[in-house]
């Protein structure tokens, strides 16, 4: 089968020799997924973001309109900001909604690539070296070439975390979307694929800086989140060379989760809950007191996840005690009695 794009210089050849002119009405597009069904899920899940969600919204409707360059990746994009923003899940949630799975992606863990010589792990051996002619490498082809009909997902985890000499032998995929192994036996194919990377580089830098003046008089005249920015900027700068930063298309910068977004947070988990226990005919409700003592004391350093992690420790135990005392129990309530999460049937 012709690798999709040679399909596509096909198609175009066609067309521009055709005598009668292009269809009219809706857009015909190779690639299946509706961008506006696809943000209605990002837009259920993540919350705190809407700058950098409309940012995602315009680069998917550049793909499925499929006027993009033809000789780089769909998109490359840099996402950067705290833990616990969404920076990952967004990426998740993209897979989820075009390939009908979360894990439908080629995800590189890059704090796994600290040192130079690890750069042979997406790079392949060289010659002479062991395993230099299977061209073993750690990208996984078949996601990041995706389908004629949807596009490949790839996802650099922790950009910062890797080596320098890794982060050079990612330029040819930013530029032309190709990467050939050392050994030249094998060339893999970015150029039907969205790349996303993910950073957290100048994060702690930027909270100091908040909690320093967020008192004092730049707060007062709302300067503290443009020099916020400029401590994040600095710091991106400072890591990564000019040449790199320059075959982003966007570097989008992510909100931190304030307590004004616990609320939405904890519907999503709760929605996430329901959705497991719905497989078993069950469903859960929180009362009030539940919800403030589960949102109690957020630290927004962790962001989401902090959350996450008190629905597994502290609700998912109590729902399972609940279950195992009363295992025809259908409807639940959870409500705080005598300073801890009690779970009982509702009616």
């Amino acid at each position: 089968m012709p690798f999709v794009n040679d399909l596509l210089d096909h198609n175009r050849e066609q067309l521009a020799q055709a005598s009668v002119p292009p269809p009219s009405g809706k857009l015909q597009s190779r690639f299946l997924f509706d961008p506006a069904q696809v943000m209605s899920l990002l837009r259920a899940r993540i919350v705190g973001q809407d700058a950098v969600l409309e940012q995602v919204e315009s680069l998917l409707k550049v793909v499925k309109a499929d006027i993009g360059e033809r000789e780089r990746p769909l998109a490359v994009n840099l996402f950067m900001g705290p833990t616990g923003v969404g920076k990952t899940e967004i990426v998740r949630l993209l897979a989820e909604a075009i390939h009908g799975r979360a894990d439908a992606f080629c995800r590189i863990d890059m704090h796994t690539l600290a040192q130079e010589h690890y750069a042979a792990a997406l790079t392949g051996a060289p010659p002479g070296y062991v395993g230099s002619k299977e061209g073993t490498t750690l990208f996984d082809i078949e996601a990041i070439q995706g389908t004629y009909s949807r596009p490949g997902i790839v996802l650099f985890d922790e950009l910062e975390k890797a080596s320098k000499e890794v982060l050079r032998s990612l330029l040819g995929v930013l530029e032309n979307g190709r990467l050939t192994l050392t050994a030249g036996s094998k060339t893999i194919d970015f150029r039907n694929s969205l790349i996303f990377m993910t950073s957290n580089i100048g994060a702690q830098d930027a909270r100091r800086y908040r909690e320093r003046f967020q008192s004092g008089w730049r707060n007062w005249l709302g300067l503290v989140p443009r020099a916020e920015q400029a401590v994040l900027e600095q710091a991106l700068h400072g890591h990564f060379d000019p040449e790199f930063l320059n075959r982003i298309d966007r570097i989008l910068g992510f909100e931190r989760i304030e307590g004004e977004w616990l609320g939405a947070l904890m519907e999503i988990e709760l929605s996430k809950l329901n959705q497991r226990l719905g497989k078993q005919g069950r469903g859960v409700m929180l009362d009030e007191s539940a919800l403030v003592f589960l949102c109690r004391e957020h630290d927004p350093r962790y962001g989401a996840r902090a959350l996450g992690r008190r629905v597994r420790t502290e609700l998912e135990p109590a729902i399972a005690e609940c279950l195992l005392d009363d295992p025809a129990v259908i409807r639940m309530l959870v409500r705080v009695e005598e300073g801890r999460l009690v779970v009982r049937g509702d009616g």
